[in-house]
């Protein structure tokens, strides 16, 4: 019997993407259970083409004989094999319009899409993500880049000593410098001129626990909403120290017409809540987004809100808001666009409605790269394909003698994720086709 074939691709969407759906460990796992596996070859991946042969991967650029096919981001239009299965985050559910040209040429050629995005459990909670990561490399960049605006303001501060994720070689490496900055805050302060740090986070999922994780190696300590509100609270917190409000969603949100939050009715009718975050934001110095959004629920932070915050002789505190989870004009309206890891930050001016690229002036910093995980690829790609590697062996067994994928063998969990089923977009999905261009079949 013909051994089942996996490919992996190489990343194309970014010079910055280094990190990989398996890593070697886990190919050798694969060709150890006679999964054969062919590895496109690779110059930025995190790890070497030597690596994955060693592993027992072949290294081709040919994928044409693999009926899986396993990326990290879309794919280009001019790779996409017929009748292929491919696995990657695609970005197509919410009917995102700059993928909608790739999904019609995965439905033309034949193709079956799985996406990441949407292997969740009964309750919904994702069973292969990198938020995590995408926290870890958020808040990192978020007090470096905090640290960069004090400087530009004239105040040298310990988070200058903070560098991007990206310039870090490890994970470990870039907690072991932010310790090092808490330590400094903890022995004499952030700066004699500046009040102690206060940081709102929004969001308690996998991306704000790991923003939380980070936050958590500064001396930290914890605010309630009251103690944020109260007009005399940033007179008695203590210089050695940063601190930190955590709010999830019945947090952030309230009911229009008053009465107790009701997560479900909240799901089902989000245009009966409205978000309540607003009248913080200008008694914070950071604002770590890490909430899921999509319309038609309702918005966290507004242009009216910000400029109502920058109104003329008004001083809000807040200089960064950090959009880790970066949805263009969405939950955070001030996301224009999106970043990278070089330039992370664009200064948004709420009078105009404009970003441009400054370090002060009158409006927040807004962090909106797109690909945060990118920045941590070796320690990212590891917990990733850990996930994902028992549903790569469940659909390798899910193909037929012709090495063809049987969908009447692949796990609900994973059909429930398909967006395209051998050329067809599946009933779950079947509202995309009205986003979708004209096929160029016929």
């Amino acid at each position: 019997m013909t051994h089942a074939r996996v490919g992996i691709r190489t990343e194309t969407t970014s010079h910055w993407e280094r990190r990989t759906p398996l890593t070697p460990d886990h190919v050798r796992s694969l060709t150890g259970q006679r999964i054969d596996v062919v590895c496109q070859p690779s110059s930025l991946r995190v790890h070497t083409d030597l690596e994955y042969q060693h592993a027992g991967a072949t290294i081709s650029q040919d994928l044409s004989d693999c009926p899986v096919v396993l990326g990290v981001k879309q794919i280009r239009e001019e790779q996409i094999v017929p009748d292929t299965t491919y696995l990657f985050f695609s970005h197509t559910h919410k009917a995102q319009p700059q993928n909608m040209r790739m999904l019609r040429t995965l439905i033309d050629r034949g193709c079956t899409l799985i996406d990441y995005e949407l292997i969740t459990d009964g309750e919904g909670r994702r069973q292969i993500a990198f938020g995590r990561f995408a926290g870890f490399a958020g808040m990192i960049d978020a007090l470096s880049c905090l640290g960069r605006r004090y400087e530009a303001e004239g105040f040298r501060t310990p988070l200058s000593s903070i560098e991007p994720a990206w310039r870090y070689g490890s994970l470990a490496a870039a907690r072991d410098a932010v310790t090092a900055a808490g330590r400094k805050i903890a022995a004499r302060g952030l700066h004699p001129s500046l009040p102690p740090l206060t940081c709102l986070i929004a969001g308690n999922g996998s991306s704000g626990l790991g923003a939380q994780e980070i936050f958590d190696l500064l001396p930290t300590r914890d605010l309630s909403h009251d103690d944020l509100l109260a007009a005399q609270a940033t007179d008695a917190l203590s210089p050695l120290f940063v601190y930190r409000l955590t709010l999830g969603t019945s947090g952030l949100y309230e009911r229009r017409e008053g009465g107790v939050f009701d997560r479900e009715e909240y799901r089902d009718h989000p245009e009966r809540y409205r978000g309540v975050l607003e009248p913080l934001l200008g008694r914070v110095d950071l604002f770590i987004h890490a909430i899921y959004w999509e319309s038609p629920y309702p918005r966290l932070v507004t242009r009216a809100g910000l400029e109502r915050a920058w109104s003329p002789g008004a001083r809000p505190r807040l200089r960064l808001i950090a959009d880790i989870s970066c949805d263009i004009r969405g939950s955070v309206e001030a996301t224009m666009r999106t970043t990278t890891p070089d330039e992370p930050t664009f200064l948004y001016l709420p009078a105009e409605d404009r970003a441009i690229d400054a370090m002060t002036g009158d409006g927040p910093l807004v962090l909106a790269v797109d690909n945060l995980p990118c920045e941590l690829p070796r320690e990212a790609s590891l917990e990733f394909g850990r996930a994902l590697l028992p549903f790569v062996q469940q659909l390798a067994r899910a193909l037929d003698a012709g090495g063809h994928l049987d969908v009447s063998r692949v796990p609900e969990l994973l059909r429930r994720a398909m967006i395209v089923d051998r050329g067809r977009l599946t009933d779950r999905f079947s509202y995309l086709e009205r986003f979708l261009p004209e096929s160029a079949v016929g």
